[in-house]
């Protein structure tokens, strides 16, 4: 008897908790909706990229020929960034001709975000009709074929962040329950990438990305584990919003500044943040470049 009592016990408090999630979802799909309605009457631009200003990005909003700044603190529902190097604001403009909207400023899970919460503006993007996200971050380099300051194109990634964004209720009228994650990372727009760096005379690497949850530079035990899995470069942040955007249906691509050797970095002295963002802004003109020209030739064949 006393067996049947805890699994009724249990069976009711799983049935607590999922309409519990369904009503924050409800929830977050309107509010959503109001931030998404608040933005576009703050604007004109109607974008069709967005770019995610991580590490090495920064100074592609000089680029911009901005409408509208609008500090994360001002937007409804929005989350704010709380690390140093990250300024906390969406802009709203043109890139080389195209109308795009840009998160100066990016969230991590190690802030205290759930991956839900901290994709919200990527959901928001999507919903303010962007097809297309660039994304840029810092990493560790595994690969002892990098250097340090090199960019690396992700064409792949090992998600070992410990939470998931698209666990609970889905988004039915975002993207599908189950979502093809063969490619999170466009081919098409890899191959240009390549292009660009040949015509341009930008060095890229290319290789597989993973992301742990930080906010601490991993031990040298967990950099093997990843050196033996295939990881070429570790960072703490990218992976969900990419799993959210291709969850709907938006073309991604991404970049990771290689801010230090990790292998060598241990064996020399400690890693800190303050040398990892001198490295990443050391090689931004470089991605900001990169970036801008392959926003402007998607832009003309979409002419």
């Amino acid at each position: 008897m006393n067996g049947l009592i805890h699994i009724a016990l249990d069976s009711s408090a799983e049935t607590i908790n999922l309409a519990t999630q369904k009503q924050l979802q409800a929830m977050e799909r309107q509010q959503m909706a109001k931030t998404v309605a608040f933005l576009q009457d703050k604007t004109s631009i109607r974008p069709e990229t967005g770019i995610v200003m991580g590490s090495g990005l920064g100074k592609l909003g000089d680029e911009i020929d901005t409408e509208r700044i609008i500090p994360y603190s001002e937007i409804p529902h929005f989350p704010v960034s709380t690390v140093a190097g990250h300024k906390g604001q969406l802009l709203f403009g043109t890139l080389r001709g195209k109308q795009v909207v840009a998160l100066q400023g990016r969230f991590h899970y190690y802030e205290g975000y759930s991956l839900r919460r901290l994709t919200f503006p990527i959901r928001v993007m999507g919903l303010l009709g962007i097809d297309q996200l660039y994304l840029s971050n810092a990493s560790g380099g595994i690969n002892e074929q990098f250097s340090v300051s090199d960019i690396m194109l992700i064409h792949d990634h090992i998600n070992l962040i410990s939470d998931h964004p698209l666990i609970g209720p889905n988004y039915d009228d975002l993207g599908p329950r189950f979502p093809d994650m063969s490619e999170p990372y466009d081919t098409k727009l890899l191959q240009e990438a390549e292009r660009i760096g040949q015509e341009q005379n930008i060095p890229l690497q290319k290789g597989v990305f993973s992301a742990m949850s930080g906010p601490y530079y991993e031990t040298i035990a967990e950099y093997r584990y990843l050196d033996r899995i295939g990881v070429d470069a570790i960072g703490m942040s990218t992976i969900p919003e990419v799993i959210a955007a291709v969850h709907m249906g938006i073309r991604c691509f991404a970049i990771s500044i290689i801010t230090d050797m990790v292998f060598a970095s241990k064996e020399d002295a400690d890693i800190t943040h303050e040398e990892v963002l001198e490295v990443a802004n050391s090689s931004a003109p470089k991605a900001t470049r990169l970036i801008s020209e392959m926003v402007a030739r998607e832009g003309e064949r979409n002419q």
